[in-house]
Order: structure tokens, then C-alpha cells, then sequence
């Protein structure tokens, strides 16, 4: 349950930061009459969200045991490669986040009247269908899910409330600290919903080893008992992994947790990569509002 809780929470803030920013900006460049169809478009993505996760939830039924496990570890391990990326993306790209969407609105107030709630509807939809697939993964192989559900949905109405206190300036908080915590946090709970997924996959025969156990930790860490408990429900622990599902633990959590460091380092002054480095005097100008977005992000949204 706090594994999803804090996967709605951080989910449902960035969401809400996106929507502030693209709320604000149309206000300051004086363009209110297309916020009804942003709003279109991110009532559209929130629906779609909610129809992927009802799909998710009740649509196994009608499978048979196998058909089960192997959608469940497939959607599973799609479910990790997706959030992999989210938290991979938005550790190098949280610095630039208002810009770049102010750029996309940009392109969509001057196009067709259609843009502005594609630009809704593929910023938040994203988002939300992430994060429908990954709590429902989370929860399903947690052993937990309608505690998992109840979490998550507590996590994303809380998010609600702290996305609102901060567009309106009541609340501030180091949003960059944040997402680097939850997304380090993110790392481990995926690292588990994948060697679930690859548990699933064996015993549905499509991956070989199953019954290969690397150790057991049954005795030591009972999956009955409060703490192994607690460790499934949030870790997603296996006392007793196969050498494949440790050996996918232990590489992507190596490999992961290293890249999400890196990206998360802040850039050292005075130097800048390949693709920052600047040509004329709109490349100068564009930097300057990268860099006020990096101390803007940590700020409310005006």
C-alpha cells in the first residue's frame, strides 16, 4: 500500500506541475479563450487513465491460468520499461520542463484549434497511463491489490490537494529533491515488479528455470510474518527468487540506479554538453529561459 500511495503521489504531482505550467502560461500570454480546450484534452487523458486501469483490473477474468500469468508478467515488465523511462526522462529533463512545454504550446496556439488539446491530452495521458499500469503491476504483485488500489488512489488525492497549494503559492517544496527521492525509491519498487514479471513468465513455461532457486530466505524472513509482510507489500520480496529473477534484480537495479544518479547530477558550472552549447543570439536567449525554468521548478507556479 505506501508503495503505490507514493507512486500516486509522485505521479499526481508531476501531472499537476504539467498542468499548472500549461495553465499559467496560457494566462500570462493572454490566451484564456483556449483554456476550454485544454481542459478537453486533459479531461480526455484522465479518462483514458481510468479506462486503462478498469481494463487492466477486470479484463483477466475470462483467461485461462496460463493466459494470466503471462499477461501479467508481460504487462508487468512493460509496466517497469515504462516507468524506467518516465523516472530515466525526467531526472535529465526536469530542469528544462516549463520551457519545453511552453514551447509545445506555443506551436499549438498558433496551429489548428485541435493542438492545444492534443498538447492536454498527450502531456497528461501519458502520465496517467503510466502510472494506471504500474500501480495496478505493483499491486498485483505485491499479493495486496485492493490495498495497493486504496493507495494509490490516496496518493493521487493528496497530490491533488499539494499540486493545488503550490499553483497557488500556499505550499513550496524542492521538487527536484522530491523527484529525486521517489524516483530512487521508484528504482527498487521496479527492480521487484520485474522479477515478479519473470516469476509470472516461468510459470507460465515461457521462460525457462523455475523451479532454479538461487537461495532461500523463507526461514530467516517467513512471507507470513509481519516484516516479510511488509517487505512484499512495498518491495515486492521474494524469499525464495529464481537465478533469473535475481540475476534481472540485481542488473537492473545496478544498471538503473546508476544512470538515474547520473542524470540527476546537477550540471557542473562554467561547462556545457555538446547540445547546450550556443550558435547565435536566440540559442543565448532560449538558454536563459532553460536556466530560469531549473530555479523555477522548486517555485510555485504563478
Amino acid at each position: 500500500m505506501l508503495a503505490n500511495f507514493l507512486i500516486g503521489l509522485r505521479e499526481g504531482i508531476e501531472a499537476g506541475l504539467v498542468v499548472g505550467i500549461l495553465v499559467a502560461y496560457l494566462r500570462k500570454i493572454g490566451r484564456v479563450d483556449v483554456l476550454p480546450r485544454l481542459r478537453l484534452g486533459i479531461g480526455a487523458a484522465i479518462a483514458l487513465s481510468l479506462a486503462t486501469g478498469a481494463i487492466l483490473t477486470w479484463g483477466p477474468y475470462g483467461l485461462s491460468e496460463q493466459g494470466r500469468e503471462i499477461l501479467s508478467g508481460g504487462l508487468s515488465i512493460l509496466a517497469v520499461g515504462l516507468v524506467t523511462w518516465m523516472i530515466l526522462w525526467m531526472a535529465r529533463n526536469a530542469r528544462d520542463l516549463r520551457h519545453d512545454l511552453q514551447g509545445k504550446l506555443d506551436a499549438a496556439v498558433a496551429g489548428a484549434g485541435i493542438g492545444i488539446v492534443l498538447v492536454g491530452f498527450i502531456t497528461v495521458g501519458r502520465e496517467g497511463v503510466e502510472t494506471a499500469l504500474f500501480v495496478w503491476a505493483s499491486a498485483v504483485s505485491s499479493g495486496q491489490a485492493p490495498l495497493g488500489m486504496v493507495g494509490a488512489i490516496l496518493g493521487i488525492l493528496l497530490s491533488v490537494v499539494v499540486s493545488y497549494l503550490i499553483f497557488r503559492g500556499f505550499v513550496r517544496i524542492n521538487l527536484s529533491r522530491f523527484f529525486t527521492w521517489t524516483g530512487l525509491f521508484l528504482v527498487v519498487v521496479a527492480a521487484g515488479v520485474l522479477s515478479y514479471g519473470i516469476g509470472d513468465l516461468q510459470e507460465a513455461g515461457v521462460v525457462p528455470g523455475v523451479d532454479q532457486y538461487a537461495f532461500s530466505l523463507a526461514a530467516a524472513i517467513p512471507s507470513t510474518s509481519w516484516y516479510g509482510t511488509l517487505l512484499s507489500g512495498i518491495f515486492n520480496f521474494t524469499p525464495e527468487p529464481t537465478w533469473v529473477q535475481f540475476g534481472a534484480w540485481v542488473a537492473y537495479l545496478v544498471v538503473v540506479a546508476t544512470a538515474f544518479v547520473l542524470r540527476s547530477r546537477p550540471a557542473r558550472p562554467g561547462r556545457r554538453a555538446p547540445s547546450e552549447q550556443l550558435k547565435t543570439p536566440d540559442d543565448a536567449a532560449r538558454a536563459a529561459g532553460a536556466s530560469a525554468a531549473k530555479t523555477e521548478i522548486s517555485q510555485p507556479v504563478a
